[in-house]
């Protein structure tokens, strides 16, 4: 508004000064037609611009077909400059790879592919540039060869990865409380172990006193010595099968540990006890104190 107030003024003096040399041409306009000069300064001003004359009547008789009004020049802060307009380019040509990119309806590429898609999308921008503006703003993550298209997936990721601070007080508790429960079920699963021991140690003393029994008095050793040799077969063949099926040495110490871990799994079963939700936790209490 206050550039239109400013032209009009402008044009006002300059069909005054024109005025004045155009009334030595042609008799002075009429009181209906003073009126319209000072809407006609464009049309005074062309006039004093050339150096021939124009008939004084002239502007009156176009005066009803110009209207000034609606004459205006662009505004300075309107204008768009070079690099705005390479920016909203820019910005559709982004755009435009986002909806190419998310109707694959994969998670992930590879990045070769990536860039070939962006190479695809018609714009001011390089396919290896538009690559760079993708990875820049956020639409797409570059981990080395794989591109990955949704990015709200790897942050959930990574969140998941990283505990809160409740959250690892509450699993320290958990931890803790898991631990003492299975150093409860290894004691227990320890006893009954040795408990299974004791009776093989006394099966074998009721063993070896019945033959005693059966060689010195009620039969002689030309009987017996046959039937100790096939006992001692037999136990040689229980140990060869024991080592076939545990691949652990036929002693006392590897079948303990075999018997044990078969009694602490029966009772981690019975007892409800997540061995992998604990070696998780274990897992990364390690984690966190090499980190620390």
């Amino acid at each position: 508004m206050a550039f239109r107030i400013a032209l009009a003024r402008r044009l006002l003096n300059l069909s005054k000064t024109v005025s004045s040399f155009s009334s030595s041409l042609a008799p002075p306009p009429t009181s209906s037609s003073a009126a319209a000069v000072p809407k006609l300064g464009l049309l005074h001003q062309s006039h004093a611009r050339f150096p021939f004359a124009v008939n004084g009547d002239l502007p009156h008789r176009v005066g009803g077909r110009i209207r000034l009004e609606y004459l205006s020049l662009p505004d300075e802060e309107q204008r768009v400059t070079v690099s705005q307009a390479r920016k909203v380019l820019r910005a559709a040509q982004i755009e435009a790879a986002r909806e190419k990119l998310k109707g694959l309806g994969r998670s992930c590429i590879s990045y070769a592919e990536f860039v070939q898609i962006c190479g695809n999308v018609p714009g001011i921008e390089t396919s290896t540039g538009l690559a760079k503006a993708l990875d820049e703003s956020g639409a797409v993550v570059v981990f080395g060869d794989v591109v990955f298209l949704r990015p709200e997936m790897v942050a959930k990721a990574i969140e998941r990865m990283i505990p809160s601070p409740a959250q690892d007080e509450s699993e320290t508790e958990e931890l803790r409380a898991m631990e003492a429960k299975k150093a409860w079920i290894e004691k227990a699963a320890a006893a009954a172990v040795r408990r299974e021991m004791w009776a093989g140690l006394g099966f074998i003393a009721l063993q070896t006193a019945a033959f005693m029994r059966l060689t010195f008095w009620e039969l002689s050793w030309d009987v017996m010595e046959p039937i100790c040799f096939y006992v001692t077969s037999a136990y040689f063949m229980l140990g060869y099968a024991f080592f076939l099926r545990t691949s652990r040495d036929p002693s006392f110490e590897g079948f303990f540990q075999t018997r044990f871990d078969a009694k602490q799994a029966g009772l981690l079963k019975a007892h409800g006890f997540d061995v992998d939700r604990f070696h998780r936790l274990r897992k990364r209490r390690r984690a966190m104190a090499i980190d620390a």
